[in-house]
């Protein structure tokens, strides 16, 4: 039997690798005689000759980025301004940087020259003495982490929150099915609550806690912290004030664990900022910064493109080797803009705006083949991996992200509008095409020629094409509108074509196989929600009653096939009327799915979209209007 071992929110590795093995991660650290005379050659061969390795300022100044030169958000930039949305801050000048290594090299020599000192004085303690000084600076950084985290954040503006509570339809048999999926989600939380508490997952036939790699081997309550919005919007108070509690009692992110930066970034990051702006609870906040402080390692590579995985622990990051030689993953260190700007709009610390906006200058510079980015990225080298180009999974939420950060900027983030719609113009262009049936579907460029393969996550695009209309290029709003419904037409059709009425994880467009998957490993369907998204999006912007009655279908087909006594699980084959589960309630069911349906089933004055922009886990973060983006601390932005 194959277990699958899916993610959430865009993209999901192979299911059949795992991540490598590395036991020198949790290696035993041991200070021995032969270690400290390695410290003492090591310091006396440094301070000869490490003056002759300083880096070349002029080689420095390239892989300076987000420090001497700081890309800053222009938020009120004129018309006329030369780069509307950006200011540039230039370095100091060559003289400058003289003036530096002088006094760096000055520095070296009186560091290493009192480290050989101190290896001198070791050599005269004994073992006993020095696990006890080890021990004492142990006790000594943990004590000063925990006072960094305890640190009082700043007071900041709470942006006006329009439409957390409502929505509740006039029309009695909306209002009825509305009401049908709270029901679920208390069934799906219920039983999460009863068996799988505090664990990442649950396996609701099993009836116990699950979880899969990408969180580590620690329990840190993902369904939790991904459902608390969506239990605040419906209104499930009680169950909330539960999550709550297990946030301020239980959640702990000083663990030993690896886990996706991308994921709980998504999941964790998102989830707890939402919540906060949602409730007004600071415990949110506070501890939406602690996971924050504890990604930043993965940021420690010759480029900034941060690792796919880090240790929260020691802060050592690694990336999957199957990503093309180890590259780092676009759909992943380009899903972080909304929650990195969020960071440091609340927190007064630029130092997330920087990581993220460090990225994008980096993109900027890259070519890009056909005006593509390709899914992979060397974060070593700086230079593409295999030309694997999606808008699935690798690559998806990378667009959406271009889009929204230009949304949640209160529309004056014209540098992240024009990536995307050069981006979207170039997808267009080489990877939309119409079957011989009259379907519109998203290929993928693989290994020189386009695979004519469609995935559900890359069904989200239709509501991303939707949401990015207004604001387009040359009038062109009412096409992309029209694109948008072309792809919520296709992924309807992958649904319908089906046993179950649910759609597969993808589907071909090879003669006259048309929105069908062919592959049994590609038949599955786990909870995921991108085709309801679009309905969703495509309801708010058209209100054509055809995406409710879509919704409402699969609704039924989820309670119908999904549902068990003990939560949701997902299915292995959509093409078979008697169905095997696979046995696992994913998170993003409670956050993103149930969400979704019941916010097709509300009214519009429910999280408007002119207020709210949802990161890619429908973590639903407010719109920073110009009246009060200040990213604190932050001169150059009024």
């Amino acid at each position: 039997m194959t277990t699958l071992l899916p993610l959430s929110g865009r993209r999901i590795p192979p299911p059949s690798l795992g991540p490598p093995s590395f036991p020198h991660h949790r290696a035993t650290l041991r200070l021995s005689e032969k270690f400290i005379l390695l410290l003492i050659l090591s310091a006396f061969i440094t301070l000869c000759f490490g003056a002759f390795f300083l880096p070349d300022s002029s080689k420095r100044k390239h892989f300076d980025l987000g420090l001497e030169d700081v890309l800053i958000p222009h938020i009120d930039a004129g018309k006329g301004a030369k780069n509307p949305g950006v200011f540039l801050i230039h370095g100091p000048d060559e003289h400058r940087h003289r003036e530096e290594e002088e006094h760096l090299r000055n520095k070296i020599r009186a560091d290493h020259e009192k480290a050989l000192e101190e290896a001198k004085e070791k050599l005269k303690k004994t073992k006993e003495e020095i696990q006890t000084e080890i021990q004492t600076e142990k006790n000594k950084v943990v004590q000063e982490m925990k006072i960094k985290e305890n640190k009082p954040l700043p007071t900041v503006p709470i942006p006006n929150l329009v439409g957390i509570n409502g929505g509740d339809p006039e029309d009695d048999d909306i209002r009825k099915k509305r009401e049908k999926i709270k029901e679920m989600m208390k069934h799906a939380w219920d039983n999460y609550r009863t068996y799988g508490w505090g664990h990442n997952e649950l396996r609701p036939i099993a009836r116990e806690g699950y979880s899969t790699k990408i969180f580590g081997s620690s329990q840190l309550g993902a369904t939790i912290v991904d459902a608390l919005d969506t239990l605040y919007i419906m209104g499930l108070h009680d169950e909330f004030l539960d999550a709550q509690k297990w946030v301020e009692e239980n959640l702990d992110f000083s663990v030993n664990s690896e886990v996706s930066v991308f994921e709980v970034n998504i999941r964790f990051i998102g989830g707890l900022l939402a919540a906060y702006y949602l409730s007004g609870e600071e415990i949110f906040k506070v501890k939406a910064v602690q996971l924050a402080q504890k990604l930043l390692p993965a940021f420690n590579t010759p480029t900034g493109i941060p690792w796919a995985m880090v240790n929260l622990k020691s802060g050592i990051g690694w990336n999957w080797s199957w990503a093309s030689a180890g590259s780092s993953i676009l759909a992943e260190f380009g899903t972080l803009h909304m929650e990195f700007v969020h960071l440091s709009y609340l927190t007064g610390d630029l130092v997330y705006y920087k990581k993220v906006m460090h990225i994008r200058k980096l993109l900027q510079k890259m070519d890009r083949p056909n005006g593509l980015y390709p899914n992979y990225l060397n974060p070593r080298t700086g230079r593409w991996g295999q030309y694997h180009i999606s808008v699935g999974s690798l690559g998806d939420s990378f667009y959406e992200y271009l889009l929204k950060a230009w949304l949640m900027s209160d529309k004056t983030d014209y540098e992240a509008r024009k990536m995307y719609d050069d981006a979207i113009e170039a997808i267009e262009k080489h990877l939309i095409k119409k079957s011989h049936g009259g379907l519109v579907f998203i290929g993928e460029w693989k290994n020189g020629h386009l695979e004519k393969k469609m995935e559900h996550l890359a069904c989200f695009t239709g509501g991303m094409f939707a949401l990015g209309a207004d604001g387009s290029r040359t009038d062109k709003a009412g096409h992309y509108l029209e694109l948008g419904a072309e792809i919520a037409r296709t992924c309807h059709e992958s649904y319908d074509r089906t046993a179950l009425k649910l759609g597969p994880e993808s589907f071909k467009f090879d003669g006259a196989v048309e929105a069908v998957a062919v592959r049994q490993a590609e038949k599955y369907y786990i909870l995921r929600p991108e085709v309801i998204e679009t309905y969703w999006y495509l309801w708010r912007f058209t209100h054509n009653p055809k995406y409710r009655q879509w919704g409402w279908e699969a609704t039924l087909a989820i309670e119908k096939y999904c549902r068990v006594s003990g939560g949701f699980s997902g299915v292995k084959d959509v093409y078979s009327s008697t169905p095997t589960h696979d046995d696992v309630q994913q998170s993003f069911f409670l956050a993103e799915t149930l969400k979704y349906l019941y916010l097709l089933f509300s009214d519009d004055d429910l999280l408007p979209l002119d207020h709210w922009v949802f990161n890619t886990e429908a973590h639903p973060l407010p719109v920073l209007h110009l009246a009060n983006t200040t990213l604190s601390g932050n001169p150059a932005v009024r």
